[in-house]
């Protein structure tokens, strides 16, 4: 019976030193502070360069060049031959000519929307009136080349293929003006102090229209010099 007591109470002394070593471990646990909620920075959605108003002129603007493009190549599947011999009489220099100094003007413009973007309003007029000087060396090569075709004796009635060409070559052109004109405003105002990183939505508008003429001269050129 004492052999049994002792026992027990053994027992009971192992159960209270095993209650009070848990107690001291989760005691010494170290206790992690509060953990700050972190709210993730917005991330600006990209949006269309522009507004929705230059947008709708733009794709009207593409639906006409479309258009146009159709009509050429369905005179052309008509008249092959006259559309095969049309280009060899052409200034192909000119056309050439041409593609460089509106490519170059894309670039010249794509440079100023992004100086105002970091806030070089100086650098973003300068690289305006370059786009400016392009498009006034587009209209000098497109009226050499026009004063050439005159005196090779090439006009609008020498054939449907030349209609064709003048038809579309001054129809771009007059996009050119137009275009001229806007980049002309949009310097002004940058000069001003109109536009800023944080607003230019006006600058952006011109380029994507100026972009858009440029996307239709690297159409013309190769279905009017290039293809036989």
């Amino acid at each position: 019976m004492r052999i049994s007591n002792q026992l027990g109470c053994f027992y009971r002394w192992g159960d209270h030193v095993s209650t009070l070593n848990q107690s001291a471990a989760v005691t010494a646990l170290p206790l992690r502070a509060p953990t700050e909620s972190k709210t993730l920075p917005a991330v600006d959605a990209k949006k269309t360069p522009g507004n929705i108003a230059i947008w709708i002129l733009i794709f009207a603007e593409l639906t006409e060049f479309a258009l146009f493009f159709i009509v050429f190549l369905v005179a052309r599947s008509h008249n092959q031959e006259i559309f095969a011999a049309g280009p060899n009489r052409l200034n192909t220099l000119a056309g050439a000519l041409n593609t460089f100094v509106l490519i170059s003007s894309s670039y010249f413009i794509a440079r100023a929307v992004s100086s105002i973007k970091i806030g070089q309003r100086e650098a973003c007029v300068k690289w305006l009136c370059l786009t400016l000087a392009a498009g006034a060396g587009y209209c000098g090569i497109k009226g050499w080349e026009y004063y050439w075709n005159h005196s090779h004796g090439i006009d609008s009635k020498t054939d449907i293929f030349y209609s064709l060409y003048y038809y579309l070559t001054f129809n771009h052109l007059l996009h050119v003006l137009v275009g001229m004109c806007t980049i002309l405003f949009v310097a002004i105002r940058a000069h001003l102090g109109s536009y800023h990183e944080k607003s230019h939505e006006g600058l952006e508008s011109a380029a994507s229209y100026w972009h858009m003429i440029d996307l239709a001269w690297i159409i013309i050129f190769p279905l009017l010099y290039v293809l036989r």
